[in-house]
């Protein structure tokens, strides 16, 4: 019995040598083995499929796995506490990117408004009004607010194109003509504080032409004719005239006891006040322009009277009110955290203003961008002076 172990054990360790030995005996049981294993498969191909009810019952017996262990790092554990800080990292991760996409959509979002802003003219206002609109104008309402000021100080003559313009919008976003308003009103205190009459005639002008198109109330346009006549100056009777030039039309209209009373005040000053010759013959045009209408001087100039007068929303703004805020943080970017959703509900107010379809909404707004990555230069540009002018 020993002896045939002996040999049995003799010859497994001589062949286990005789392979070592022998190479080419290895790789061919190898490539048997091979053989029968692929003989296998076919004989398997070849066999008829489970049936669906057997699938079922195989799946049911496959034990499954623990949650925790099904993740992303291929189904390895994690600590509680490793995955809790992965996830933090992620979390960070995803919130820096999503405020570096928020801050690429302002900083072209400013494009959007400033370029058209730029190029805003009595031909094409219709087209700029549909083109701002087509930016997001809640989100942008302090850049729209602040562009519009700097672009109608720096030209004045366009001031009816801008108070139209305002007009429109107003219509629709009733919150962006406030805030216009209101900011106006709080340059021109300051202005008038630091006795800078370009600023206070350039501001006035602006508050005339908006009350003319019923975006600021009459009550605004007395108090601040009743303010630099208060104590006249050279420089504060100027900055009336300059004004009741602009609005005299409109109070002709709408509050002629109010103009008349202010023309009572005026002949006062001519002949009490001691001011400049120069300014008493500025009041004295003023006189002569009042008794011909103010034809040279009408309420909207032609090409300008775009809103129907019932849909105008004017925004009682008191020259003396305490509470106004002139909200400059909507001049700076600032993180939103429900910018999707803010996002889309703006282009619903957009498509309901402008009456598009969904499918046309794509395809105006793919315009829109186009038309306004040609006016960067000149939107970054003006935002850049308003920064200066600002500080």
């Amino acid at each position: 019995m020993s002896s045939v172990s002996g040999k049995s054990h003799h010859s497994r360790s001589s062949s286990r040598v005789s392979s070592v030995n022998n190479p080419s005996d290895t790789e061919d049981r190898l490539a048997h083995s091979s053989d029968e294993s692929e003989g296998e498969v076919r004989g398997n191909a070849r066999s008829p499929p489970r049936s669906p009810r057997r699938q079922s019952e195989a799946r049911s017996r496959q034990v499954a796995l623990p949650s925790r262990l099904i993740s992303s790092t291929g189904g390895r554990y994690i600590p509680p506490a490793a995955k809790r800080r992965m996830l933090a990292e992620a979390a960070g991760a995803n919130k820096e990117s999503d405020e570096a996409m928020q801050r690429e959509n302002w900083e072209l979002l400013k494009k959007r408004i400033n370029g058209p802003i730029n190029k805003v003219n009595t031909a094409n206002i219709k087209d700029i009004v549909v083109e701002l609109f087509s930016a997001n104008l809640i989100r942008g309402r302090g850049l729209f607010c602040r562009s519009v000021m700097r672009a109608q100080s720096l030209s004045s003559s366009f001031t009816p194109v801008y108070a139209a313009l305002v007009a429109v919008i107003n219509t629709k976003l009733p919150v962006v003509g406030d805030l216009l308003v209101t900011r106006l009103v709080l340059q021109f205190r300051r202005a008038f504080n630091r006795d800078d009459k370009e600023r206070c005639i350039s501001t006035a002008m602006f508050l005339a032409h908006l009350t003319n198109q019923r975006v600021a109330h009459e009550v605004l346009a007395f108090q601040l004719v009743s303010l630099l006549l208060e104590t006249p100056t050279d420089d504060s009777v100027e900055v009336a005239v300059s004004f009741m030039r602009e609005v005299g039309a409109f109070l002709l209209d709408a509050a002629p006891r109010v103009l008349n009373a202010v023309f009572d005040t005026f002949r006062s000053i001519l002949h009490e006040a001691d001011i400049d010759k120069r300014v008493q013959y500025m009041i004295e045009v003023l006189f002569q322009v009042r008794r011909d209408g103010f034809k040279n001087s009408p309420i909207i100039p032609e090409g300008l009277d775009l809103v129907e007068e019932d849909e105008q929303i004017v925004h009682e703004v008191a020259l003396d009110d305490d509470d106004l805020e002139a909200q400059d943080e909507l001049n700076v970017f600032a993180a939103d955290n429900d910018f999707a959703e803010n996002e889309q509900k703006y282009n619903a107010v957009k498509s309901e203003i402008l009456g598009e379809s969904e499918d046309s909404e794509s395809g105006h707004g793919s315009e829109s961008d186009s038309g306004s990555g040609s006016e960067s230069e000149s939107g970054t540009e003006g935002d850049s002076e308003s920064e200066e002018s600002d500080g």
